[in-house]
């Protein structure tokens, strides 16, 4: 693990050493000794994930020396030594950004011992989400989500760019099967939203009874059974993304009351009377016809008009005949990969089947059929 550097700020030589001693006992801990603010200000650029500062400094103030730090350095996590134990100053410390306040007597050691242990697990919380995060983007980059060369997937490609660097409304459609989950994970992924919540709904797998609770959430005791305050979708999505598949199959008293949201953008969960606000990037997938919904009276317009934003369709496989291979070679590798086997290849006699073939499923029939022809071909290796 990488040295972790700690800044110990205390102008009395003997106790700003015992804290030094105290904290090398660490081996991975690189501690360093300061007497004043501005020796302190001066080694910034040696980047210190921590500093330790005594409250009374013979130059300055340890909440002036906090501030003259994070103007600079706002990563770099402060605590707080004073020899007062002084309550107000306490709680205006820690609201102006001081991670701890710890006064000096017989457990400061230990205290502050434990304090930066807890900071650097919550440091390496954030490494790991850091890395996830990145690891999902990869994923969910526009070329590995969405796999094909043809001129119909890259039309595709353009309008989800335009998507991503905007903050529009966007209504996917497509046959099922086309992947519109993956095209609104690449979107979000690929959005200034990234770093926030992508929370997605399948508006068919929810019994009707039950959407507005998902949606909205719910205060405890608001209805049978509801033994504690849930968060809705909505809540959940704020800084984020919403994604609502299927829209089509929403009813037109819960279309009602979706519009309301996205025209306020605030709503109050069920049971409640708080107002809650929230700023979320609604992305919609159908594989209907919401024009001819609309006509029928089986879906509001003026939502379907909210709605519409920037439409994008995903076409159907049989309409991309050249990354029928493309994908069943990707989804080869990846069977392969997943289950630790040697990797295999399609023969000219698959090829020209899988090309003839109408693939009324798309994406995930294809997907299907290459696993199980994976499956097959393992087993007929090992009878061998």
């Amino acid at each position: 693990m990488d040295r972790f550097t700690i800044f110990v700020v205390e102008d009395d030589q003997f106790y700003g050493q015992l804290l030094t001693f105290h904290l090398t006992l660490n081996p991975d801990y690189q501690v360093e000794h300061y007497t004043t603010g501005a020796d302190v200000l001066k080694n910034l650029h040696k980047n210190p994930a921590v500093i330790t500062i005594d409250y009374s400094l013979p130059d300055m103030k340890g909440d002036y020396l906090m501030k003259k730090i994070h103007e600079t350095h706002p990563d770099i996590t402060i605590i707080i030594i004073s020899g007062q134990e002084n309550i107000s100053t306490a709680v205006k410390l820690l609201k102006e950004g001081a991670w701890d306040y710890i006064t000096k007597d017989d457990e400061t050691k230990d205290r502050l011992w434990n304090a930066i242990k807890n900071i650097r697990q919550n440091f390496s919380l954030k490494k790991e989400l850091q890395d996830l995060r990145t690891e999902v983007s990869q994923k969910y980059s526009f070329s590995n989500a969405i796999k094909g060369r043809s001129p119909e997937i890259k039309k595709v490609f353009a309008l989800m760019e335009k998507a991503a660097n905007s903050k529009i409304t966007v209504t996917i459609t497509g046959e099922t099967g086309t992947g519109k989950e993956l095209a609104a994970k690449a979107i979000h992924y690929s959005s200034d939203r990234k770093k926030k919540s992508f929370v997605a709904i399948n508006v068919s797998a929810v019994p009707r009874e039950l959407i507005e609770s998902e949606l909205f959430g719910f205060e405890k005791f608001a209805f049978t059974g509801a033994d504690s305050r849930k968060s809705g979708k909505f809540e959940e999505a704020n800084g984020g993304t919403l994604f609502l598949d299927e829209i089509g199959e929403m009813e037109l008293s819960m279309q009602a009351k979706l519009l309301r949201v996205l025209q306020e953008r605030e709503f109050t969960r069920i049971g409640g009377n708080q107002v809650i606000k929230t700023d979320f990037r609604l992305i919609v997938a159908t594989n209907r016809n919401l024009a001819e919904m609309v006509k029928i009276k089986k879906f509001r317009e003026d939502l379907y008009y909210r709605l519409l934003g920037l439409p994008i369709h995903l076409p159907p496989l049989r309409d991309r005949n050249n990354d029928i291979i493309v994908l069943a070679n990707f989804f080869i590798m990846e069977y392969c990969r997943e289950n630790g086997i040697e990797q295999k290849s399609l023969e000219l006699s698959a090829q020209k089947k899988l090309m003839q073939y109408s693939f009324p499923g798309n994406i995930r029939e294809l997907k299907a059929i290459i696993d199980l022809a994976c499956v097959m071909r393992s087993e007929e290796h090992t009878s061998e």
